[in-house]
């Protein structure tokens, strides 16, 4: 089985981490952008590579501040792959995957607190009486020709007739018939227009009101709604009873979790700072320095939320959601319950390890060879597996070179377009992190980016004079078009 976690901690990008023993000595040096393992990226190198992309990049600080952090992971990369070191520290990838064991600890908590829930699957009297919102029905449409436009008073009187006619002829018997005949809706020929058990709100309102008013074995008179004209037939609880079961228990159990949650809350009395959204929106600015900081965002009862702790529950969340990209714009009415919510799930932690919850040790087993298959897929894609340095290199120092350079040449074609760039989760670059330090000098990326602003504005000069001017003035390209026929032409 493979792990879930590095599913779950999968991102495009590498994220830079400043180690504070170098920060003030690389203010010193403004030449350089930044340093990792036995090497150091200098301002004219990033602004070469950023300024003479042949790939669509704009020359911005954020990407400059990018490219940066992806030269750091990959020579750090390099670095581990020239001392033959596979990062297979096992507390190292416990450490730096504890945000996904957390999660994984709680779903297991959250299971067994299922399990002391009363499961209702409701009956026929619930579903008689749309307990819980769900509905279930059959319908047959008479479309209108273009919903995005507002049909006319003859397209309607003319549907309308049409599905006056039809409701005539249906019944319950025929209802899934009918519908795969006549229904203008893609599904019907194979649903037979059914829509099953479903919550009113994932309905446009007039029809939700319209299922709602029928008893269930009924059908409707023509509805209109934004679509065309609706055929409703409401399903009896014989025809949907274990599909209304099994999402009536759902229902259920997310109306328990609610209610648990919120006595969760109220026991542990959360509490949220009121300098924590200010803080959070501070520290969504450069996470990376943040990522030990045990500053209080919220406190409970026997325990608090620190900012390290938020930035752990934050990589719990799909990367494509970009929480941290969203949270300076995020208004505090947002931000705030944003981390209460975040502190309830810490609350609840903390009694999924009191209840002893643990992580299976053939799901830790699976980490530990994820992590494993990862770092030599990464080291495969930028060339520098040890087995291959070995072959050209032999003392450790001639390896750090080598590895080094290919990374550089690596870096080179990905600017060009002529590879991908490797990606790697973040969880590995934290690894890498623990034991190999890495840096990034602010004002070399400002004076980095400097640079390639002018080196851009050269090429863009040169490709521009290089192009083949026109015989004849164009609208728009430098000159107005000629208001009488060249010489020798004839005349219209």
């Amino acid at each position: 089985m493979r792990s879930r976690f590095l599913i779950g901690i999968a991102a495009a990008g590498l994220t830079l981490t400043a180690c504070k023993g170098l920060k003030e000595a690389l203010t010193a040096h403004v030449d350089v952008v930044a340093r990792a393992g036995s090497q150091e990226l200098s301002v004219e190198r990033l602004g070469n590579l950023l300024g003479n992309a042949k790939i669509p990049v704009p020359v911005t600080r954020e990407t400059a501040t990018i490219l940066a952090d992806i030269w750091s992971g990959y020579q750090q990369l390099a670095f581990a792959a020239a001392h033959n070191d596979t990062l297979m520290d096992k507390k190292a990838i416990d450490k730096a995957l504890a945000p996904m064991m957390n999660m994984q600890k709680l779903q297991r908590f959250m299971d067994s607190v299922h399990k002391t829930f009363s499961a209702d699957s409701g009956g026929e009297a619930a579903y008689n009486q749309a307990a819980a919102g769900l509905l279930a029905a059959r319908h047959i449409l008479i479309g209108f020709k273009n919903p995005a436009v507002p049909a006319t008073q003859v397209e309607k009187d003319s549907l309308k007739k049409r599905a006056t006619a039809l409701r005539a002829q249906v019944t319950p018997a025929n209802f899934a018939d009918m519908a795969k005949k006549h229904s203008t809706e893609p599904q019907a020929a194979q649903s037979g227009g059914s829509l099953g058990v479903f919550p009113r709100q994932a309905m446009i309102p007039a029809f939700s009101e319209a299922v709602s008013a029928l008893k269930p074995g009924e059908i409707s008179q023509p509805v209109e709604t934004q679509y065309g004209y609706h055929i409703i037939y409401r399903l009896p609880y014989s025809e949907v009873k274990n599909e209304f079961a099994a999402a009536y228990t759902q229902v259920s159990g997310r109306g328990a979790d609610s209610v648990y949650m919120a006595q969760l809350s109220n026991e542990a009395n959360v509490q949220v700072k009121d300098n924590a959204v200010s803080t959070i929106k501070n520290v969504a600015k450069d996470p990376a320095k943040h990522r030990d900081d045990k500053g209080t965002l919220a406190t409970y009862k026997g325990g608090e939320m620190t900012v390290a702790d938020f930035l752990g529950w934050l990589e719990t969340f799909p990367p494509q959601q970009r929480i941290l990209d969203k949270i300076p714009q995020a208004p505090d009415s947002v931000l705030k319950p944003f981390v209460k919510q975040l502190t309830q799930q810490q609350v609840l932690l903390r009694r999924a390890e009191t209840a002893k919850i643990q992580i299976p040790e053939q799901d830790r087993a699976a980490m530990y060879n994820e992590v494993g298959s990862l770092v030599t897929q990464v080291w495969s894609a930028l060339g520098v597996d040890p087995k291959t340095l070995a072959d050209s290199a032999k003392s450790t120092s001639e390896k750090e070179r080598l590895a080094a350079s290919r990374v550089d040449g690596y870096l080179d074609r990905m600017m060009a377009g002529q590879a991908q760039a490797v990606s790697a989760p973040p969880a590995l670059k934290k690894i890498l992190d623990e034991k190999y330090e890495a840096s990034v000098n602010q004002a070399g990326i400002d004076r980095a980016l400097e640079r390639a602003t002018r080196v851009r504005a050269s090429a863009d000069s040169a490709k521009a004079a290089s192009q083949p001017k026109s015989a004849i003035p164009l609208p728009g390209a430098g000159g107005a078009p000629p208001t009488q026929p060249p010489a020798g032409a004839k005349k219209p």
